[in-house]
């Protein structure tokens, strides 16, 4: 039996496959889950302290980015691989605790967002089972996602995380990561209670700014992406930086065109993003 499992017999032995437990971490003392969906604890020993004593009050997802969900718990839960996350979320919808919350997970990497750069220390890191880009990027399954929404609604409410602190990989490291990616069903964790969404603008044939673009514009784009949150000096300059921030967001609230450039879509979706945040998060 798994350490820590909560696994019973309601779990459908047909859908069931046992998880491997890494060598590292057979050894290690269990704790109680946080979260009261959570089927099983496997213990990584990759975390820390947070910061500072920071509580956490964003939420970050990623998906594995991995061939099968054995690689990606040994890489989550193996001495030595420094990297970590407090959740992993299987195909079938069974969710794995790997850190605990109060605890600084090794998610983000090299990352920000709205001017914090410490983004472990403030947030929470769920993995979500899926290959990715590199390996054939399947959809995510529904109940998959729905095992998503009901682990994120509970850490809202526990930690009380506002709508738009809940962001992408590639969000807050938009120039090294593109998980969990355009594939993700965003709308879908927003109806019901997850996260901050707009529908997005119509695509149509307009002005567009580009790679090399410079001028007031490409100023005011930055501005109002930096406003959002995203990791980036605004310079007038539409340059590489520019470019992967705009694909990031077009992946997360844009995404059935991800090319990094600002088309009219994409710039009316960020101006009714901005709009419709809360009052406290634009000042």
């Amino acid at each position: 039996m798994l350490a820590g499992s909560l696994a019973v017999a309601r779990q459908d032995p047909k859908r069931r496959r046992a998880l491997p437990i890494p060598k590292s971490v057979a050894e290690m003392k269990e704790f109680v889950p946080d979260s009261s969906i959570v089927s099983d604890v496997i213990p990584s020993p990759n975390f820390g302290e947070r910061s500072k004593g920071r509580t956490p009050d964003m939420i970050v997802l990623h998906y594995t980015g991995m061939p099968d969900v054995e690689g990606a718990l040994a890489r989550l839960c193996q001495a030595g691989t420094e990297v970590s996350a407090h959740y992993v979320v299987l195909e079938d919808g069974r969710v794995v605790q790997c850190v605990q919350e109060s605890k600084r997970a090794w998610h983000a990497g090299l990352s920000s967002w709205a001017g914090e750069e410490d983004i472990n220390s403030c947030s929470i890191g769920i993995e979500i089972v899926n290959r990715g880009h590199d390996w054939g990027y399947p959809d995510f399954p529904l109940r998959q996602v729905a095992a998503v929404i009901a682990l994120c609604r509970g850490i809202i409410i526990r930690r009380n995380v506002a709508p738009h602190r809940i962001l992408a990989h590639s969000d807050v490291a938009p120039e090294r990561k593109q998980d969990p990616g355009e594939k993700f069903p965003w709308r879908a964790l927003w109806d019901s209670g997850v996260g901050h969404w707009v529908p997005p603008a119509p695509i149509s044939r307009g002005e567009v700014m580009k790679l090399g673009a410079d001028g007031p514009e490409v100023l005011a784009l930055q501005n109002s992406l930096a406003q959002y949150g995203y990791g980036l000096t605004p310079s007038g300059q539409y340059d590489q930086a520019t470019a992967a921030v705009v694909t990031a967001f077009q992946r997360h609230f844009r995404p059935q065109k991800v090319d990094g450039i600002a088309d009219t879509s994409t710039v009316a979706t960020l101006q009714a993003l901005l709009a419709g945040r809360p009052t406290a998060a634009k000042a």
